[in-house]
């Protein structure tokens, strides 16, 4: 697993080292795993995407916690997102991790996804940041749980990143101007339309 300090240092540093990291899950159910190939860093409460931009809230008090910690929430009331919060413990930041290229456990990400073989391959299991967390099983009930110590993980299994591209934030409506989304380039699981 990796430590406590990858985290605790500039957040766009932390997106960009994020991408080929592997995105675990242990559960009853079994083990679910994915190589991360797309993120995208919000930071602070002068960055108007950011969960933090109205001042600390109980909803977002995660991020103004320790780095290496997870912080997921349910976006639009239908989605849970995953975040790894970064930067030292009072400056509110995260990665938003929005895609991964399946590694372990794709019957089970089927089966939490309910899809038999309509999707055109394995690859656009965890194509999307609500995608991934309902392939990997990851709710509200995974909010605040260590990255590096518990049933939810980020591993370095030493896996290629190629080529990595930035480009603007998707998916929302407020401060997208900002090149603070990174992904693996030509990867078919990465989202959105910029790949």
């Amino acid at each position: 697993m990796l430590p406590r300090s990858f985290y605790g240092r500039p957040t766009l540093v932390v997106a960009a080292e994020l991408l080929g990291k592997v995105l675990v899950h242990r559960t009853r159910a079994g083990v679910a795993a994915g190589m991360i190939v797309e993120a995208e860093a919000y930071i602070g409460e002068d960055d108007p995407a950011c969960h933090a931009a109205p001042g600390p809230t109980r909803r977002n008090a995660p991020l103004y916690g320790p780095p290496g910690v997870a912080y997921v929430y349910l976006n639009y009331g239908i989605h849970y997102l995953a975040n790894a919060v970064t930067e030292a413990e009072g400056r509110p930041a995260a990665v938003l991790i929005r895609a991964l290229a399946p590694l372990e456990g794709v019957p089970l990400m089927k089966r939490r996804r309910r899809l038999n073989d309509t999707l055109p391959s394995d690859g656009h299991l965890c194509r999307g940041p609500g995608n991934l967390t309902r392939a990997l099983g990851i709710t509200l009930a995974q909010n605040r749980l260590d990255l590096a110590s518990s049933a939810l993980a980020i591993e370095d299994r030493g896996l290629d990143v190629g080529d990595v591209r930035w480009g603007p934030r998707i998916g929302i409506r407020v401060g997208a101007d900002r090149p603070w989304r990174c992904w693996m380039a030509g990867h078919p699981s990465v989202s959105g339309t910029l790949r």
